[in-house]
C-alpha cells in the first residue's frame, strides 16, 4: 500500500515508522520511507533544528513541495513502489493559525491508497512536546490539535479517493502497534477487529485484568486490531478528579493496563489542566471507540465473571455491541460468566462462545487467519 501517515506534532512518528519499515525487511519485504520533515531540512540546511515553523508561510510551503515533488519522483512508476510511507501531518499551526501541510495536486501525484491517523495518550504527547520543542501548550492545545489532525487527515483520504482505507490507529501503551501498522500496509485483506472488554470498573481486579491482557494479545496475534485500551484518557480524569478532592495540585501518572505509558518513567501532570479537559476526554472517547468499531469488520467482547458470579457487562460494552450490531459488523461474544446471557446479547451477537479458545478454534475453521510467508509471517 501507498501509505500517507499523518499524527500531530509531538507523536514523534519517525522511530515509531523506522520500526514498521524494519519489520518489512526482517520478513522479505521492503517499505520505502520518506519523512516529509526531516526532507524539509535537508531542502533548508541553514534552518535550525527545531525552528522550521519560525519561517515565512512561502518558505514552509516551498519546502514542503520540493520533499513531496522528490517523494513523488523517486516512487514513480507507482508499480515498481508498492509499499511507501510518506510521514508527514495533516495540519500546522503557523502563529496562532491553523494551516493545511498538503497541496491536493501533490497528494493526487503520489497516487496514495492508505491513511492512517496516529494518535496518543494526551498527557504522553504534552510530555514529549515539550522535552522537543520549545512551546507553552497545555491539555487542551493537545487534545484540541489530535481532533483537527484526525479531522483532515479523514478529509483528504475522502479527496484521494480513499473513504473506506482510512484509519485511525494508536501508537500503543505498553508496546507499539508497529506490528498493527505494518500489517495494515502489508496485509490489508487480514481481518480487523475491534476487541471489547470493561475498563473503568476493573481496574483494580489485577486477576480479570491478566484476563484481559490475554484475550487482547491472542487477537492481536492473528488478526489487525484496533484497541481501545491504546490510547483512553479516562484513568487519567478519574485520578485527577480524585486529586482534585484531596487538594492537590499535580499528579503522578504511573504506568497501567488502562493509563500511562509502559516503559516510561511516571508523568507529573497538572490537575487543574486535566480538570480543563474533562468534557474533551469524554466526548473523544465516545466519538473515537466508535469510530474503531466502524473501521473493523468485526467486534469480539470478552465478558468476564467477576467476584460474586457477577457478568461483566460494562454499559461500555453493551453500546459498543449494540452500535457494531447497527453498523453490520460482525458481533462475537466471549461469555464467561456462568449467569446466561440477556436476549440483548443473544440476539444481537453473530455467534457467542464460553471461552477465547473457542472463539480463535471458529475463527480459524471460518478461513480469517491468513497463512504465513516463507518468513512465518
Amino acid at each position: 500500500m501507498r501509505a500517507v501517515i499523518t499524527g500531530q506534532i509531538g507523536m514523534d512518528k519517525k522511530p515509531y515508522l523506522e520500526v514498521v519499515s524494519q519489520l518489512a525487511g526482517e520478513r522479505g519485504g521492503n517499505i520505502e520511507l520518506f519523512n516529509v520533515g526531516k526532507m524539509m531540512y535537508a531542502e533548508g540546511p541553514d534552518i535550525r533544528e527545531g525552528r522550521i515553523l519560525d519561517l515565512p508561510m512561502s518558505r514552509l510551503h516551498s519546502l514542503r513541495r520540493a520533499a513531496i515533488k522528490d517523494i513523488i519522483s523517486s516512487t514513480t512508476p507507482t508499480e515498481d513502489h508498492p509499499d511507501v510511507i510518506m510521514n508527514t501531518h495533516a495540519t500546522f499551526r503557523w502563529r496562532h493559525g491553523l494551516f493545511p501541510a498538503f497541496d491536493f495536486d501533490q497528494m493526487e501525484a503520489f497516487a496514495p491508497n492508505l491513511f492512517i491517523c496516529l494518535v496518543d495518550n494526551i498527557e504522553v504527547v504534552h510530555k514529549r512536546l515539550h522535552d522537543e520543542h520549545d512551546i507553552d501548550a497545555t491539555l487542551k492545545d493537545c487534545m484540541v490539535w489530535r481532533e483537527e489532525e484526525i479531522l483532515a487527515t479523514e478529509l483528504l483520504a475522502q479527496a484521494c479517493g480513499c473513504r473506506n482505507s482510512f484509519y485511525i490507529l494508536s501508537r500503543g501503551r505498553h508496546q507499539d502497534t508497529t506490528e498493527t501498522c505494518y500489517r495494515l500496509i502489508t496485509r490489508n485483506s487480514l481481518k480487523k477487529v475491534y476487541p471489547s472488554f470493561p475498563m473503568s470498573h476493573v481496574v483494580d481486579m489485577p486477576d480479570i485484568l491478566e484476563e484481559i491482557a490475554q484475550f487482547r494479545a491472542a487477537l492481536a496475534e492473528h488478526f489487525i486490531t484496533f484497541d481501545p485500551a491504546d490510547v483512553d484518557e479516562k484513568l487519567l480524569l478519574d485520578n485527577g478528579i480524585e486529586a482534585a478532592k484531596q487538594g492537590k495540585d499535580w499528579i503522578q501518572v504511573e504506568p497501567h493496563e488502562f493509563g500511562g505509558k509502559g516503559g516510561d518513567e511516571p508523568l507529573r501532570v497538572s490537575v487543574r489542566e486535566i480538570l480543563d479537559i474533562a468534557g474533551d476526554i469524554d466526548g473523544q472517547i465516545y466519538m473515537r471507540d466508535f469510530r474503531l468499531i466502524d473501521q473493523s469488520d468485526m467486534i469480539v467482547s470478552l465478558v468476564p465473571e467477576l467476584p460474586g458470579g457477577v457478568p461483566g457487562l460494562s454499559s461500555g460494552v453493551e453500546r459498543e455491541l449494540q452500535h457494531a450490531w447497527e453498523h453490520t459488523k460482525e458481533v462475537y461474544v466471549v461469555w464467561k460468566p456462568k449467569k446466561a446471557p440477556s436476549p440483548f446479547i443473544t440476539e444481537t451477537a453473530t455467534k457467542i462462545f464460553t471461552s477465547v479458545d473457542e472463539a480463535l478454534e471458529y475463527f480459524s475453521e471460518q478461513g480469517y487467519f491468513e497463512m504465513a510467508n516463507l518468513f512465518g509471517h
